[in-house]
């Protein structure tokens, strides 16, 4: 489990994360990052204000579904799903690819 995590990084970092991860994993296991997903459009979301904060502190973003999905597969994982939480905070859940 990876929680708060990725959304410090930048692509390249990110992807040098998950994959030491996928290296050290079960096969048969499960990925889960918590972090915030970002709503496609223009709907508010408090993630897209913290997106600019991890921009300019860190190099880092948020990210919608479809931009994990989209790193996941790079490093080798399938996103399985997203579940939203109470909090503005998500769980993405992924598997081996």
């Amino acid at each position: 489990m990876l929680s708060h995590i990725i959304h410090d990084w930048d692509e390249d970092r990110c992807l040098t994360i998950l994959g030491h991860v996928r290296r050290a994993m079960d096969p048969a296991g499960r990925l889960l990052i918590v972090e915030m997903v970002l709503p496609p459009g223009d709907i508010a979301h408090p993630g897209k204000m913290l997106d600019m904060v991890m921009l300019v502190a860190l190099g880092g973003r948020e990210r919608t579904e479809a931009e994990y999905a989209s790193l996941l597969s790079k490093a080798g994982f399938r996103l399985t799903r997203v579940v939203p939480t109470k909090s503005a905070a998500s769980i993405v859940e992924a598997v081996v690819a």
